[in-house]
């Protein structure tokens, strides 16, 4: 197998909005922003193959959370522990350096803190961010 044969996304099939599940509270907030400021996106829409073995499958792999339309972007949102954004963000500089034609941005805990406190949702941070926020159990889309 050649690597170009190797480096090609694989598209996820898509999913109707109204059945999305969501890993995480802090993503169906998101998208309900991205919803009311008429902002077009796709959840979880491309796998990006990252690692290898000798024989060509594929060992690691990366779907970034959103894929913002028409600014050809996508967003992984990471409020959980430190230690998963260093894997992510070392996830996220492979698909770079495999895939620099690719725009994608990591939104970490911080990140997400300031969007709450810019829309007057940081009474909601409980819900939202971090290990807390996963004890309502996953989210369905709006």
């Amino acid at each position: 197998m050649t690597t170009a044969q190797r480096l090609r996304p694989i598209a996820n099939p898509p999913v109707a909005r109204e059945e999305i599940v969501f890993s995480h509270p802090s993503e169906a907030e998101f998208a309900r922003l991205l919803d009311f400021y008429g902002i077009a996106w796709r959840y979880e829409p491309m796998v990006f193959p990252i690692d290898w073995d000798e024989q060509g499958a594929v060992t690691e792999a990366f779907t970034p959370d959103f894929y913002l339309v028409a600014q050809d972007c996508y967003i992984e949102l990471t409020t959980m522990r430190q230690s998963l954004t260093r894997i992510k963000r070392r996830k996220i500089q492979r698909l770079q350096s495999l895939y620099p034609e690719v725009r994608i941005r990591l939104w970490n805990r911080r990140d997400f803190e300031r969007l709450l406190t810019k829309y007057g949702l940081t009474d909601r941070r409980s819900q939202l961010v971090g290990q807390d926020a996963l004890n309502g159990g996953h989210e369905r889309a709006i």
